[in-house]
């Protein structure tokens, strides 16, 4: 798993390629983490090269998106350019409904 990040003007661009499973969840689990930490409540997770994600990643993400929700004022974790096979992973555990979802990386941005 390779994590890239890039500081936007209104938010964090997070890539992440390869596979997020229990050995490199808590790696992403630390980015993000930090990145909250460091005062960045608007974060994009780009998901595009990503080509598996365990539990363990989609935990990951879900405890980012509620750290940020619970700042003031509140922050959002957007997703963007995600495969097909990780929407239908992301579907059957109902993040369909707690993220948002963009095509492209620049819509994503925009929505901040």
């Amino acid at each position: 798993m390779e994590i890239k990040t890039e500081s936007m003007r209104r938010c964090e661009l997070v890539t992440v390629s390869g596979r997020v499973d229990s050995a490199t969840a808590p790696e992403l689990e630390k980015v993000l983490t930090d990145l909250i930490q460091a005062g960045q409540k608007q974060i994009v997770v780009n998901l595009r090269e990503c080509t598996f994600m365990s539990s363990a990643g989609l935990k990951a993400l879900l405890s980012a998106h509620m750290k940020v929700r619970k700042a003031i004022p509140p922050g959002e974790v957007v997703i963007s350019e995600i495969t097909p096979q990780l929407m239908e992973s992301f579907s059957l555990v109902g993040f369909d409904r707690l993220f948002k979802f963009y095509e492209r990386d620049i819509e994503a941005v925009g929505s901040f």
